[in-house]
């Protein structure tokens, strides 16, 4: 079984390069965004613009059995978004709370782009293109929400003072 997909078409091609230009996209913006202090709005604001994405399954071609999104869900929750969060660390800097960034963090986001663009080509064998992207949704949904719950957490820590 290869990893690569068997024929090279158009829309297979913009699909991969439109999600290497979204990958080095966020990362650009998470490694500016470290360093300069957070608030409890720049860490739940993210999610909740996200669950937006969730209209899409007002659309019948994205839908998916529930099995298959409560998996990706999980997937997303609990593999992708260990790494993050162990490479996600706030620290008080006098008055402000910044996100300090790890030297592992962006081999970690170009580690899950890479697993994710060889996971889509074996996802899409068995499932539309819609409701690939669907599961791909879902899994980063369950990602995001994870690691922004645990950054919120550190975050009311060190508000409170209860933390270094």
């Amino acid at each position: 079984m290869s990893f690569l997909p068997q024929t090279f078409s158009l829309p297979h091609l913009a699909s991969i390069v439109v999600t290497l230009l979204s990958g080095i996209a966020v990362m650009f913006l998470r490694l500016r965004a470290s360093n300069r202090p957070t608030s409890m709005r720049k860490i739940i604001i993210p999610p909740i613009g996200m669950s937006t994405g969730f209209l899409m399954f007002a659309v019948p071609q994205t839908h998916v059995p529930w099995l298959w999104a409560i998996t990706a869900f999980l997937v997303g929750a609990v593999l992708f978004a260990y790494p993050l969060i162990r490479t996600s660390k706030l620290e008080r800097v006098g008055d402000d709370i910044v996100l300090k960034r790890s030297k592992m963090f962006i081999f970690i986001l170009l580690g899950l782009l890479t697993v994710r663009l060889l996971i889509h080509d074996l996802v899409e064998r068995s499932v539309s293109i819609p409701q690939t992207g669907a599961l791909f949704f879902v899994l980063a949904f369950g990602m995001i929400v994870v690691w922004r719950i645990a950054m919120l957490q550190a975050y009311v820590k060190l508000r409170r003072g209860e933390a270094k």
